[in-house]
């Protein structure tokens, strides 16, 4: 079965827990529907169809006469022509309930107090090894139709590059869930460029970021912003041209290992180009090291606008809608789905700073919900000693709480310059 297909249905009283179910669940698995749904609600599961339900009730203790409520609702979701396939996180309980519930029809039962995030991708990722097996298969491929795509991938624009007019493919350069980004040649503006092309046609849901992504990049005019040549639909699937950058990513150039000062400095434009984005009534929301280009010069460029939105000046902030993103560079608030501002994509510079004064990322985990709760969570870890001096700098851009950051990124980059003078008269003073 197809994940983009499966619809997946958290039933919970607990209105927090539910929602922190959904957002984790919905990095975990980006592909799967996701949806909740309240149980005290008078008829609520009617008309609410479902291939995989996660059940979080009170299972009670087990061995009594009348069966708790949990295993009931449990009993009640296994029956039918068609049930969903059940994984079943109990609050209470013991092993004899854990028994029934598993002979009602549920594929796994979990102890909600003993839940951990790989415990439950593991149930999860059995559930719907249990969906695959009853779907009904798909038609076998003869030798006249094409390969189809694994049910894992999305629909490939075709195993050849594809065909935009005015362009000349080069090769493939990078590729995410939804598009693939060549090297290629522009005729009319007589450069290379990186072409941005969606992976699946324009009815579906990947014409709306590409849209989006260009009408942010035509909002910032700036250097430190990616330059937009053109957009456009060609036989169905939508395009960008954009600035090539010859030199690559920042992630390319910490690989190979970057210094102190090229630290901070890199810190300080970083947060320039941040300020120029906010400036223009923007919030980034994806900032991470593939998103950050150098110039030939070594200036820095931000691109990938796709998860862009807009800053509401007067409030501030603005929804994140669905958790996408990077679960390396995310901010506590936006792990929890609450409300951002510009002091959110400071968080994600500052998971970037530290990582490229330590090589390593702040925080790191065996799945995405492991990650995104250390950052609500989680103290970071202290700096070596060769880099201590920068600890009070990363503290406030690492802060769990938004009001304990820097307000903005001039303030950071004042902070930057206060601290590169002071480290210029101690060596000073010490020559």
């Amino acid at each position: 079965m197809n994940p983009a297909a499966i619809r997946l249905l958290i039933v919970d009283r607990d209105a927090k827990y539910r929602e922190w179910l959904r957002l984790h669940l919905g990095i975990l698995y980006p592909q799967v529907s996701v949806d909740t749904l309240d149980p005290t609600q008078d008829g609520a599961l009617e008309g609410r169809p479902c291939d995989v339900l996660v059940l979080v009730a009170d299972f009670g203790p087990g061995g009594q006469e009348e069966a708790p409520e949990g295993l009931k609702q449990a009993r009640a979701l296994c029956c039918g022509e068609t049930p969903p396939v059940l994984v079943v996180l109990a609050e209470g309980g013991d092993e004899l309930t854990a028994v029934q519930a598993l002979r009602a029809g549920a594929i796994d039962y979990l102890p909600k107090r003993l839940l951990t995030p790989a415990l439950l991708q593991v149930s999860l990722d059995l559930a719907f090894q249990a969906l695959k097996r009853t779907a009904i298969p798909e038609p076998a491929v003869t030798e006249a139709e094409p390969d189809k795509p694994s049910p894992s991938s999305p629909t490939p624009v075709s195993t050849a590059h594809p065909t935009i007019s005015g362009y000349q493919i080069i090769r493939r350069l990078s590729e995410s869930d939804k598009a693939i980004v060549y090297l290629a040649e522009s005729r009319e503006f007589d450069t290379d460029v990186a072409l941005k092309v969606s992976k699946v046609p324009c009815e579906d849901r990947a014409k709306q970021a590409l849209e989006r992504e260009y009408q942010a990049i035509l909002a910032v005019h700036d250097p430190a912003v990616v330059r937009i040549f053109d957009h456009g639909i060609e036989d169905g699937y939508e395009y960008l041209a954009m600035e090539f950058f010859p030199r690559g990513d920042l992630k390319a150039r910490m690989q190979v290992g970057v210094t102190e000062s090229e630290a901070l400095r890199f810190l300080e434009k970083i947060a320039g180009a941040l300020a120029v984005v906010h400036r223009a009534g923007l919030l980034h929301r994806d900032l991470k090291p593939p998103n950050v280009m150098l110039r030939e010069n070594d200036n820095i460029v931000l691109i990938d606008f796709g998860l862009a939105r807009q800053l509401d000046v007067s409030h501030h902030s603005t929804y994140t809608g669905v958790l996408r993103g990077s679960p390396y560079y995310m901010s506590p608030e936006q792990a929890l789905g609450e409300k951002l501002d510009p002091r959110s994509d400071l968080y994600s510079l500052g998971v970037i700073f530290h990582e490229m004064l330590t090589g390593r990322k702040p925080f790191v985990g065996n799945t995405a919900m492991e990650v995104l709760q250390q950052h609500v969570n989680a103290t970071p870890p202290r700096l070596p000693p060769a880099v201590s001096g920068y600890a009070p700098l990363l503290a406030r851009l690492l802060a769990k709480q938004r009001e304990g950051r820097f307000r903005s990124a001039d303030e950071l980059i004042s902070a930057c310059l206060a601290l590169r003078s002071g480290t210029r008269r101690r060596t000073q003073s010490a020559a």
